[in-house]
Protein backbone atom coordinates (compact mmCIF):
# COMPACT_ATOMS: atom_id res chain seq x y z
CA UNK A 1 0.00 0.00 0.00
CA UNK A 2 3.19 2.38 1.15
CA UNK A 3 4.56 1.41 -2.33
CA UNK A 4 1.31 2.42 -4.15
CA UNK A 5 1.50 5.46 -2.49
CA UNK A 6 4.80 6.47 -3.17
CA UNK A 7 4.28 5.42 -7.07
CA UNK A 8 0.93 7.74 -7.02
CA UNK A 9 3.01 10.42 -5.78
CA UNK A 10 5.71 10.20 -7.96
CA UNK A 11 3.19 10.16 -11.36
CA UNK A 12 1.90 13.40 -9.87
CA UNK A 13 5.00 15.04 -9.55
CA UNK A 14 5.73 13.84 -13.10
CA UNK A 15 2.61 14.82 -14.35
CA UNK A 16 2.56 18.00 -13.07
CA UNK A 17 5.98 19.00 -13.99
CA UNK A 18 5.14 18.03 -17.58
CA UNK A 19 2.51 20.49 -17.59
CA UNK A 20 4.83 23.35 -16.30
CA UNK A 21 6.98 22.60 -18.99
CA UNK A 22 3.83 22.51 -21.41
CA UNK A 23 2.71 25.58 -20.34
CA UNK A 24 6.35 27.21 -20.69
CA UNK A 25 6.74 26.03 -23.97
CA UNK A 26 2.79 27.58 -25.29
CA UNK A 27 3.73 30.96 -23.21
CA UNK A 28 7.22 30.68 -25.31
CA UNK A 29 4.91 30.15 -28.76
CA UNK A 30 2.61 32.85 -28.20
CA UNK A 31 4.97 35.21 -27.78
CA UNK A 32 5.48 37.35 -30.84
CA UNK A 33 9.52 36.97 -31.97
CA UNK A 34 11.08 40.19 -32.79
CA UNK A 35 12.25 41.09 -36.64
CA UNK A 36 15.26 43.56 -36.40
CA UNK A 37 15.39 43.87 -40.21
CA UNK A 38 11.93 45.38 -39.82
CA UNK A 39 12.71 47.10 -36.96
CA UNK A 40 15.52 48.25 -38.50
CA UNK A 41 13.33 49.83 -41.09
CA UNK A 42 10.91 51.47 -38.60
CA UNK A 43 13.86 53.20 -36.85
CA UNK A 44 15.27 54.57 -40.12
CA UNK A 45 12.01 55.70 -41.15
CA UNK A 46 10.13 56.89 -38.11
CA UNK A 47 12.16 57.25 -35.86
CA UNK A 48 15.54 58.14 -36.92
CA UNK A 49 15.33 62.39 -37.27
CA UNK A 50 14.67 62.57 -33.54
CA UNK A 51 16.59 59.00 -31.97
CA UNK A 52 18.96 59.16 -34.14
CA UNK A 53 18.97 55.99 -36.65
CA UNK A 54 20.94 53.44 -33.74
CA UNK A 55 19.24 55.19 -31.11
CA UNK A 56 21.97 57.57 -29.80
CA UNK A 57 20.26 60.49 -30.46
CA UNK A 58 21.78 63.99 -30.74
CA UNK A 59 20.62 66.72 -28.04
CA UNK A 60 18.92 65.66 -24.90
CA UNK A 61 15.67 67.21 -26.50
CA UNK A 62 14.87 63.42 -27.67
CA UNK A 63 16.01 60.27 -25.27
CA UNK A 64 19.05 57.81 -26.01
CA UNK A 65 17.06 55.04 -26.84
CA UNK A 66 20.06 52.81 -27.90
CA UNK A 67 20.75 49.67 -25.14
CA UNK A 68 17.34 50.05 -23.42
CA UNK A 69 15.66 47.46 -22.61
CA UNK A 70 13.18 45.97 -25.31
CA UNK A 71 10.37 45.57 -22.87
CA UNK A 72 10.53 49.07 -21.56
CA UNK A 73 10.76 50.40 -24.84
CA UNK A 74 7.26 48.48 -25.60
CA UNK A 75 5.58 49.69 -22.53
CA UNK A 76 6.09 53.24 -23.25
CA UNK A 77 5.08 52.90 -27.05
CA UNK A 78 2.13 51.91 -25.54
CA UNK A 79 1.59 54.40 -22.97
CA UNK A 80 1.85 56.85 -25.44
CA UNK A 81 -1.49 55.33 -26.59
CA UNK A 82 -5.20 55.57 -25.32
CA UNK A 83 -5.55 52.24 -24.35
CA UNK A 84 -9.52 50.40 -24.83
CA UNK A 85 -10.79 51.81 -21.35
CA UNK A 86 -9.14 54.91 -20.63
CA UNK A 87 -9.73 58.31 -21.26
CA UNK A 88 -6.30 59.44 -22.24
CA UNK A 89 -3.01 58.09 -22.65
CA UNK A 90 -0.45 57.41 -19.49
CA UNK A 91 2.04 59.70 -21.43
CA UNK A 92 1.03 63.06 -23.04
CA UNK A 93 3.20 63.77 -26.00
CA UNK A 94 1.50 65.25 -29.14
CA UNK A 95 4.45 63.88 -31.51
CA UNK A 96 4.87 60.69 -30.36
CA UNK A 97 1.23 59.82 -29.66
CA UNK A 98 1.35 59.82 -33.69
CA UNK A 99 3.94 58.07 -34.36
CA UNK A 100 2.99 55.04 -31.47
CA UNK A 101 -0.20 55.20 -33.23
CA UNK A 102 1.04 54.40 -36.52
CA UNK A 103 2.74 51.39 -34.99
CA UNK A 104 0.98 47.78 -34.37
CA UNK A 105 1.93 45.65 -31.69
CA UNK A 106 4.28 43.65 -34.07
CA UNK A 107 6.35 47.52 -35.24
CA UNK A 108 6.65 47.89 -31.29
CA UNK A 109 8.24 44.83 -30.58
CA UNK A 110 10.32 44.90 -34.03
CA UNK A 111 11.69 48.37 -33.29
CA UNK A 112 12.30 47.96 -29.66
CA UNK A 113 14.10 44.87 -30.15
CA UNK A 114 16.31 46.83 -32.61
CA UNK A 115 17.33 49.55 -30.47
CA UNK A 116 17.88 47.57 -27.60
CA UNK A 117 20.63 45.76 -29.64
CA UNK A 118 22.42 49.20 -30.21
CA UNK A 119 25.58 50.15 -28.19
CA UNK A 120 25.12 53.70 -26.95
CA UNK A 121 27.13 56.31 -27.22
CA UNK A 122 28.97 57.65 -23.74
CA UNK A 123 27.76 60.22 -21.98
CA UNK A 124 29.26 62.88 -19.31
CA UNK A 125 28.46 64.87 -16.31
CA UNK A 126 28.88 68.41 -16.86
CA UNK A 127 28.94 70.40 -13.62
CA UNK A 128 31.54 69.43 -10.87
CA UNK A 129 29.95 71.73 -8.63
CA UNK A 130 26.62 69.11 -8.37
CA UNK A 131 28.44 65.67 -9.11
CA UNK A 132 29.09 64.79 -5.34
CA UNK A 133 25.22 65.99 -4.64
CA UNK A 134 23.80 63.72 -7.73
CA UNK A 135 25.84 60.96 -6.20
CA UNK A 136 24.82 61.18 -2.91
CA UNK A 137 20.95 60.83 -4.38
CA UNK A 138 21.10 58.55 -6.61
CA UNK A 139 23.29 55.78 -4.57
CA UNK A 140 22.33 56.72 -0.90
CA UNK A 141 18.73 58.63 -1.62
CA UNK A 142 17.20 61.64 1.05
CA UNK A 143 16.27 59.77 3.65
CA UNK A 144 15.23 62.67 5.90
CA UNK A 145 12.31 62.98 3.11
CA UNK A 146 11.79 59.13 2.26
CA UNK A 147 13.70 59.62 -1.05
CA UNK A 148 14.79 55.88 -2.07
CA UNK A 149 18.49 55.49 -3.80
CA UNK A 150 18.01 55.34 -7.77
CA UNK A 151 20.23 52.68 -7.27
CA UNK A 152 17.62 50.36 -5.28
CA UNK A 153 15.89 50.05 -9.00
CA UNK A 154 18.22 51.16 -11.64
CA UNK A 155 21.40 49.37 -10.54
CA UNK A 156 24.39 51.35 -9.33
CA UNK A 157 25.44 51.50 -12.52
CA UNK A 158 22.44 52.71 -14.44
CA UNK A 159 21.80 49.44 -15.97
CA UNK A 160 18.34 49.12 -14.75
CA UNK A 161 16.66 45.63 -14.45
CA UNK A 162 14.83 44.28 -17.82
CA UNK A 163 10.84 44.46 -17.80
CA UNK A 164 10.84 46.57 -14.60
CA UNK A 165 13.26 49.72 -14.73
CA UNK A 166 14.75 51.46 -17.53
CA UNK A 167 18.42 51.73 -17.91
CA UNK A 168 19.79 55.56 -17.50
CA UNK A 169 23.09 55.09 -17.70
CA UNK A 170 24.84 57.96 -20.21
CA UNK A 171 21.58 59.30 -20.66
CA UNK A 172 20.86 63.28 -21.81
CA UNK A 173 20.76 65.19 -18.29
CA UNK A 174 18.59 67.33 -20.01
CA UNK A 175 15.98 64.28 -20.92
CA UNK A 176 16.27 63.29 -17.48
CA UNK A 177 15.23 66.64 -16.12
CA UNK A 178 12.30 66.92 -18.53
CA UNK A 179 10.70 63.22 -17.11
CA UNK A 180 11.31 64.05 -13.54
CA UNK A 181 9.23 66.91 -13.77
CA UNK A 182 7.14 64.91 -15.93
CA UNK A 183 6.53 62.71 -13.44
CA UNK A 184 6.05 65.51 -10.82
CA UNK A 185 3.19 66.66 -12.81
CA UNK A 186 1.44 63.15 -12.85
CA UNK A 187 -1.63 63.08 -15.17
CA UNK A 188 -1.42 65.43 -18.19
CA UNK A 189 2.03 64.79 -18.25
CA UNK A 190 3.60 61.34 -17.41
CA UNK A 191 1.64 59.38 -15.51
CA UNK A 192 2.59 55.88 -15.86
CA UNK A 193 4.53 55.19 -12.21
CA UNK A 194 3.05 55.91 -9.08
CA UNK A 195 6.39 55.39 -7.65
CA UNK A 196 8.62 57.98 -9.50
CA UNK A 197 5.67 60.30 -9.60
CA UNK A 198 5.64 59.46 -5.42
CA UNK A 199 9.91 60.17 -5.65
CA UNK A 200 9.85 62.67 -8.54
CA UNK A 201 7.87 64.92 -6.17
CA UNK A 202 9.66 64.88 -2.80
CA UNK A 203 13.16 66.23 -5.11
CA UNK A 204 13.47 69.81 -5.50
CA UNK A 205 14.90 71.19 -8.74
CA UNK A 206 18.40 71.70 -7.43
CA UNK A 207 18.36 67.76 -7.13
CA UNK A 208 16.49 66.80 -9.73
CA UNK A 209 19.71 68.51 -12.45
CA UNK A 210 22.16 67.23 -9.69
CA UNK A 211 21.24 63.67 -9.62
CA UNK A 212 20.47 64.04 -13.49
CA UNK A 213 23.67 65.36 -14.28
CA UNK A 214 25.59 62.51 -12.57
CA UNK A 215 23.20 59.96 -14.21
CA UNK A 216 24.51 61.38 -17.75
CA UNK A 217 27.65 60.12 -17.02
CA UNK A 218 26.92 57.04 -14.54
CA UNK A 219 27.92 53.23 -16.12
Amino acid sequence: MNRLCKSLKVLQVVAAAGLLSWAAQTRAAETPKPDLNRGQAIATKVCASCHGADGNSASGMFPKLAGQHEAYLVKQLKDFKVQAGAKAAARTNAIMAGMAGALSDQDMINVAAYFAAQTPKPGFAHDAATVSEGQKIYRGGIADRHVPACAACHGPTGMGIPVQYPRLSWQWSDYTVTQLHAFQQGAGARNNSDVMHDVASRLSDNEIKAVADYIAGLH
